[in-house]
């Protein structure tokens, strides 16, 4: 689920109790916020209410732990995430980093704006640092500038990329990094023309 996703759900649950003071104490809020969701919100394009309000186990079990959480937890939802990966169908990684910046520069995607099945773009720049020429990104995540340079490009640093992309969770339970892959925002061309941004030489990363 995303992070505004879960923020609906938040708010929805907030108002229900605030609005319900004499219902049961057993009163199951967060079914009752998904119901209100799925009564009040229409589906537009690809914006879906299922989208919205369905959870895999993974977010229910972020939802039920939103800050701290047991390293059980942590564990269990790390190892079935990274189980779920799909390595690329040819077994090459790298695709052309000239339309991984294309990617990561483009923030559009999954709206109800968008047409069913229209391409998606990345919006890395949100939240990371990617190149020295980008002056306008976030802070929310890492720097990746140089990310290649500093690590090489091993076979286990093309694996714990791609991994990363395809599903944050694989190494970080709850992480807000979208599963580009696990959740089809990107395709698999596209997540490899990504790893080409961060790992190629010649890439504007790795200058």
């Amino acid at each position: 689920m995303t992070p505004i996703a879960r923020i609906i759900l938040a708010t929805c649950g907030a108002a229900t109790l605030a609005g319900c003071a004499t219902v049961a104490a057993d009163t199951d809020y967060r079914q009752a916020a998904l119901d209100l969701i799925r009564q009040d919100f229409r589906s537009a394009g690809p914006a879906t209410v299922e989208r919205i309000a369905a959870q895999d186990e993974s977010q229910q079990l972020c939802s039920q732990y939103p800050s701290a959480r047991p390293p059980e937890v942590s564990a269990r939802i790390e190892a079935a995430q990274l189980a779920a990966v799909k390595p690329p169908a040819d077994g090459k990684y790298l695709g052309k980093w000239q339309e991984g910046e294309k990617i990561a520069q483009n923030g559009r995607g999954m709206q109800s704006s968008d047409a069913i099945g229209a391409v998606n773009g990345g919006n890395c720049y949100a939240c990371h640092q990617i190149t020295k020429k980008e002056i306008s990104f976030g802070n929310i995540g890492p720097s990746l500038y140089q990310y290649g340079k500093l690590r090489g490009n091993s076979d286990e640093i093309l694996k714990y990329t791609w991994n990363k992309l395809y599903n944050a969770q694989a190494y970080n339970a709850c992480s807000t990094m979208p599963r580009f892959g696990h959740n089809g925002v990107l395709t698999e061309a596209q997540l490899k023309d990504v790893m080409a941004l961060l790992l190629d030489p010649a890439s504007p990363v790795n200058q």
